[in-house]
Formats: C-alpha cells, sequence, structure tokens
C-alpha cells in the first residue's frame, strides 16, 4: 500500500515538472514570435579576413609599340625587353598578360604616327592598361646622314653587322657631327610629341613607359661626343614632353649602356644583346613598382 502511495507521489512530481518545463518553452516560443530578435549581431562574428594586396592586383596588360628595339631584334632567344619584362612581373608574382607587340624593324616616328592611325592597333591598345613604347633611334641617327654610310641606325645595322667597322663606320664618322645630329631633333622631337599625344587619346587610361635612348657609338672615339650630346637632347625633349601626361614614364637606358656597350651590344654594334634587353627589361619593371 505504502509503494503504491509513493509511485503515484513520483508520477505527480514528474507531471508537475514536465508542465512547468512545458510552460516555459510555450512562453519563450511566443516570445521569439511576438519580438523576433534576427540574426546575431555583427559585433560577434569573426571579422572578414583582409586580402593580401597583390590578390586583389589589377592584372596588367601588356602592348609594346615601336621600332626594332621593342620588336627585340639583336636578342638571340628572341625575347627582348618585352618578353623579358613580363617574365620578370610574373616571377614577382604579378598577373600580367602580353596582349602583343607591335614593334616593327626601321620604324620612325612618322612610321608610328601612321601605325596609330590603323584600327587593328587602335583596338589593342584600348585593351591594353600598359604600353611600352621604343621609338627615336632611327629618327635620330638617320637624321645625321648616317642612312648613306649603311649605318641607318638600329634597323639597317642588324641587316649589315659587317659594315659596324671598316668603311661604312668610316664614312659614318665623317658624316656624323655635332650639327648633322643636332639638325634633325627639333622636327623629330615634335613628332615624338604628337605620337604620344595619339596614344593617351586612344587610351587615357593607361600607362605609358618610354624608353629614353643610348648612344650605341660611345666607345667610338670620333663618334663619342656628338652621339652622347645628340642622345642628350633627345632624352631631355622626351622627358619634357613626358611631365605633361601624368600616366607617362621615361624609362632611362643612357646610363645601362655607357661604359658598357662590349657587354651589352648584340654582334650588330647597334641594338642590345640578350644581357642589354634584360637590363632594359630590369629597368622597366623598377619603374613599374
Amino acid at each position: 500500500m505504502n509503494d503504491s502511495k509513493w509511485i503515484w507521489r513520483f508520477v505527480s512530481l514528474v507531471s508537475i515538472i514536465a508542465t512547468i518545463i512545458f510552460i516555459v518553452g510555450f512562453g519563450y516560443a511566443v516570445k521569439d514570435i511576438v519580438n523576433p530578435q534576427g540574426d546575431v549581431p555583427l559585433t560577434s562574428l569573426p571579422q572578414e579576413t583582409v586580402s593580401p594586396e597583390g590578390d586583389a592586383a589589377e592584372i596588367l596588360k601588356v602592348v609594346a609599340l615601336g621600332d626594332s628595339l621593342a620588336k627585340g631584334t639583336g636578342d638571340n632567344t628572341g625575347n627582348g625587353f618585352v618578353k623579358r619584362a613580363v617574365s620578370g612581373m610574373l616571377l614577382d608574382g604579378g598577373k600580367v598578360s602580353l596582349l602583343g607587340n607591335l614593334g616593327i624593324n626601321g620604324l620612325t616616328t612618322t612610321g608610328l604616327q601612321s601605325e596609330l592611325k590603323e584600327a587593328g592597333v587602335k583596338y589593342t591598345i584600348r585593351q591594353a592598361n600598359t604600353i611600352l613604347v621604343s621609338i627615336g633611334g632611327n629618327d635620330l641617327f638617320r637624321g645625321s646622314g648616317m642612312s648613306q654610310s649603311g649605318n641607318a641606325g638600329p634597323d639597317s645595322a642588324a641587316s649589315a653587322p659587317s659594315e659596324a667597322s671598316g668603311n661604312g663606320s668610316a664614312a659614318a664618322k665623317e658624316e656624323m657631327t655635332p650639327e648633322s645630329l643636332l639638325a634633325a631633333l627639333p622636327e623629330a622631337s615634335k613628332r615624338l610629341g604628337a605620337l604620344l599625344q595619339q596614344i593617351s587619346e586612344i587610351n587615357p587610361e593607361a600607362k605609358v613607359y618610354y624608353l629614353g635612348l643610348y648612344n650605341p657609338f660611345g666607345d667610338i672615339p670620333e663618334m663619342q661626343v656628338p652621339g652622347n650630346q645628340a642622345v642628350t637632347v633627345w632624352n631631355n625633349a622626351a622627358m619634357e614632353i613626358i611631365n605633361r601626361h601624368s600616366n607617362m614614364t621615361l624609362v632611362p637606358t643612357f646610363d645601362l649602356f655607357h661604359n658598357h656597350l662590349e657587354k651589352y651590344l648584340s654582334s650588330d654594334h647597334y641594338h642590345p644583346s640578350g644581357e642589354g634587353y634584360q637590363r632594359i627589361a630590369d629597368r622597366i619593371i623598377q619603374a613599374m613598382r
């Protein structure tokens, strides 16, 4: 009898506790419906990890314009400064895409101005955000009368490397004077300014890197002074032009080759060798950082 009594008391107690739990749970459910709390406050969530700056970096879309140096003439690997610069940027962890190399042997500022009017060239430039330009060597040295001596700048030199010495070189020495070189500069520098303006108008958002000139005849006593003078005047004029454009940079090359021509020029004694192009590529990468 007593056992039955305690059993009923135990069952009653369990029922009371269950009823209380049900009432409390029901109360919380009603509260959530009447006054919903929403999501967990943002302050209590883990903060988003900020991606490294390099991860969000813009992909560099590169186009090269200009003469045989842009094309890479003289480099046995065929890479020139363009592919070498792109490879260097990739090794640095950059995101780079070479859209095209439009370098043409023998191109002058006049020739490049004409190229910039072509629809295909304009389209390619518009797709880029980084433009490498090498132009002016043919203007400068052809203007000296060297074209009659068989050394008409970088492109004819490539076709006749044997003329870098001997009779062709002797004729060039006679014709290459400060006066003959400097006489060609005013009009050529005007054309340089015009074509850089053309590039800016075709793609005002792109960054333009113009390669300054070097003197490939700096190791020939009779040609060292006039060559240095002409190249210096040209580079100074280019700097004045480029300073008018916030998106343009002059990449100097004169100091890279000065007193190092034997090491950094190819066998034609005009175009850079592979090592010379690598030095230019390194300088371009440095300018981009």
